[in-house]
């Protein structure tokens, strides 16, 4: 994915309002500090018979799967398996040759601006302008997502805040670590409030107490929010999600909790070596 496309996408999904609608529903505030309910009954992302063809070649067929509010989903599959392919789709990046991706009900292949105002989205080595600072690129962030200036000096303060930017604020991205830039790339996905994050890689090149940040800050966006992230590293799994959907050549091989993936005496590692070694599944 290149910086202008990626630019263009969010440029896209700019709404008319001044206010976008996610700071005006009682989702959107500030989350409690109690025990993390259960999820709800509202579907927020959904893959309804997803496939996406090149030629004769299938990178996903017939995926499908609901994520309610409230609950935090660990996307699995080795490299190749169709992961990142699922999840543009889902973000409205690309189109599906058949069936059909929801964000919060909105169909995001006719529905791309609506569903979007729910959408925060954090690709892997997502793309940053690299001569801009983190503080200029949130504000232009803000400006192409329509928030008003009092609410885009509320909400760039929040999140620097919430991804520990303030030491870099006003330093030029390029200049900026693999780490921080990941921090750059996650405040601007939760910009806006969205109900929705997907996440693809979020703890790639931070070191061990920034990752410990990151699973922090997921448990607290999970209380209210839906959140699908990707990842290789069995411990973010255990350690931030409760359910895990596992994709391997293209298809869906496994959808449930995580403490029923691995057999007894098994490791999540061992787990997801024996799932992904399935081929040719009906």
């Amino acid at each position: 994915m290149t910086e202008e496309d990626s630019i263009a996408q969010l440029l896209a999904s700019k709404s008319d309002e001044t206010v976008p609608a996610q700071t005006q529903t009682p989702e959107s505030q500030p989350e409690s500090t109690g025990d993390k309910p259960g999820p709800s009954d509202e579907v927020m992302i959904e893959a309804s018979q997803l496939s996406k063809f090149y030629g004769e070649f299938a990178a996903t067929r017939d995926v499908n799967f609901q994520i309610r509010r409230g609950e935090v989903v660990a996307f699995l599959g080795p490299n190749g398996a169709g992961k990142s392919t699922t999840m543009k789709i889902l973000t409205g990046y690309l189109s599906p040759s058949e069936g059909i991706a929801s964000i919060a009900g909105c169909n995001m292949a006719t529905h791309r601006i609506e569903g979007s105002r729910h959408l925060g989205y954090l690709p892997e080595n997502g793309p940053l302008y690299l001569d801009m600072t983190p503080h200029s690129l949130l504000s232009f962030f803000a400006d192409a997502r329509g928030l008003s200036k009092r609410i885009r000096a509320e909400r760039i303060e929040a999140v620097v805040d919430l991804c520990d930017l303030s030491s870099v604020i006003y330093k030029a991205i390029g200049k900026l670590s693999k780490g921080y830039r990941q921090r750059v790339g996650m405040a601007q996905a939760l910009l806006h409030e969205p109900d929705v994050l997907i996440m693809d890689e979020p703890t790639a090149g931070l070191d061990p107490n920034q990752i410990q940040e990151v699973r922090n800050t997921m448990n607290r966006l999970g209380k209210d929010r839906t959140i699908l992230l990707s990842t290789h590293i069995m411990q973010e799994v255990e350690a931030m999600a409760s359910r895990v959907i596992m994709i391997n050549e293209g298809r869906l091989v496994y959808d449930g909790p995580m403490n029923d993936l691995a057999n007894d005496n098994e490791s999540l590692d061992q787990a997801f070596r024996r799932m992904t070694a399935v081929v040719d599944m009906v």
